[in-house]
């Protein structure tokens, strides 16, 4: 690689390490060399106390509590130093985004506020559970053809009750206006494709961002009933006003489908050969129930296109189940359709990210007990992560004796934290020299604890999207536990 291009890669990570000092407004020394200890500890975090024993975090155990429950950290001007950092695009030179929920379990955190039941899956014989924690909506842009590199631009915790699809909704157009401030996205410019699985109600996203330049691709179950367009209207001699849906098309009867729009067939190393089906201009039914219940006057038809996707085999050997689509756009060419399934395939290099940021960043690591702190541990793990990725074209692979050899352009995010501590030294820090002190005398030995935490309950949504209550002749007593 050329000096003045390596020159130029390391002014982009320097200028991120600078941006991200900016926006620690409390305690920021203590927790700019926490991310710093977080990117250079040898092996998994384990623990959070044990990044005191990093060379590079020059404070005590004390003072890295102390940041973690007491730092200030401005997450709106992070979000925009994220954004302005070069981001991957797809092969056509668009933006990919996927959204998608990670939880934070919590189910022994009695004393901490504002957990809900997460949906999990796996943790028993391919069980789905339901576990108290913290769920984080994540948005990241993606790349093309596989890779375990994401580049994330927004994290978001979910409250209980909380209306999924409208705080999704209202996330992703913060995201859409910050990329089109930072250049990313200008006028003439295809439009950004955001990929969501099946737990996201991808036709009202699509209602609530279509004065947005995005197109929404969202997995859907494979027992729903979609409607095809009204028919044209002809005068009937004992009047009537016109129908407003077509036949049905149940994705459960393939006597409803009728002939594609669209059928393409394409041969994948990875899964055999794939062959798409498309039907244009189908919607759901909506009613005046739950979510769309305070919508005045008639409800909105929104019309996609849904794509049936069937490959010949998985690369884990499973069985190879179609899977459904809606495209919120109409008039699908075969291109449209196989650029849609591809990136939907994409959305999946956010599981690895997870992984990484749970197993290997320790994310989900610390026992905080509040949940502004954990908001603020998630910020700092996100901006490791955003180093890691700046730092990628710049890291030497030292491998281990046993792994194979790899390609500079594809190092995974774990072979690049490996070498981050080479290129820290040739970056100065703009962390200040820790000044001498003396701890705190603490509680004395063998007093109790007088402030109790007290205790809460986990929070829960109903049917119709409400706040579930626990009425009071249910509630808990006031009795408080140290747990948490």
């Amino acid at each position: 690689m050329q000096p003045a291009i390596v020159y130029g890669r390391l002014a982009v990570l320097a200028g991120f390490r600078r941006d991200f000092y900016d926006v620690l407004t409390g305690r920021r020394d203590e927790l700019f060399e926490l991310t710093d200890a977080v990117l250079c500890t040898d092996g998994a975090v384990k623990t959070l106390v044990e990044l005191a024993l990093a060379p590079e975090h020059q404070r005590g155990h004390g003072a890295l509590y102390d940041g973690i429950n007491h730092g200030g950290l401005d997450i709106g001007r992070l979000r925009r130093a994220i954004t302005n950092t070069p981001l991957p695009r797809a092969a056509d030179g668009r933006l990919v985004l996927a959204v998608d929920v990670s939880p934070w379990l919590r189910p022994d955190a009695n004393t901490s506020p504002d957990r809900c039941f997460c949906h999990t899956y796996g943790r028993g014989k391919d069980e789905h559970r339901m576990i108290p924690g913290w769920p984080y909506s994540f948005v990241a842009a993606l790349e093309s053809g596989p890779t375990s590199w994401t580049a994330i631009l927004d994290a978001l915790r979910l409250p209980p009750g909380a209306d999924v699809a409208a705080i999704t909704a209202a996330q992703l157009r913060e995201v859409v206006m910050r990329l089109q401030d930072a250049g990313h996205w200008r006028p003439g410019d295809p439009d950004i494709l955001i990929v969501a699985d099946a737990g996201y109600d991808a036709p009202r996203i699509a209602f609530l961002l279509a004065d947005l330049p995005v197109q929404i691709l969202g997995r859907l179950r494979s027992d729903r009933v979609f409607r095809r367009p009204a028919p044209a209207y002809t005068h009937p001699p004992t009047g009537g006003r016109p129908a407003k849906h077509g036949g049905e098309f149940a994705f459960g009867d393939p006597a409803s489908w009728g002939e594609p729009n669209v059928l393409t067939t394409t041969q994948n190393t990875r899964y055999g050969t794939a062959t798409a089906q498309a039907w244009d201009r189908l919607h759901p039914i909506l009613t005046h129930r739950a979510a769309w219940a305070d919508c005045l006057g008639d409800l909105p038809v929104i019309e996609g296109t849904v794509i049936r996707l069937t490959v010949d085999h998985l690369p884990s050997g499973g069985e190879a189940k179609p899977v459904w689509l809606w495209w919120s756009h109409v008039d699908a060419t075969g291109e449209d359709v196989d650029r849609c399934w591809m990136s939907f395939l994409r959305r999946f290099d956010i599981e690895h990210t997870f992984r990484l940021l749970k197993q290997t960043l320790g994310w989900t690591t610390p026992r905080l007990r509040d949940p502004a702190a954990a908001d603020r541990w998630t910020w700092i793990t996100i901006a490791a992560h955003t180093q890691l990725r700046l730092a990628r074209p710049l890291a030497s692979d030292l491998r281990r004796p046993w792994e194979k050899p790899l390609d500079p352009e594809r190092l995974t995010p774990a072979r690049v934290r490996r070498g981050f501590r080479n290129l820290r030294a040739k970056i100065p820090s703009p962390a200040r020299a820790p000044k001498p002190t003396r701890p705190g005398p603490g509680r004395p030995p063998g007093s109790r604890n007088r402030q109790r935490a007290t205790v809460h309950d986990v929070g829960r949504v109903l049917a119709t999207g409400e706040a579930y209550i626990r009425p009071e002749h249910h509630q808990k007593g006031t009795k408080s536990r140290r747990r948490g």
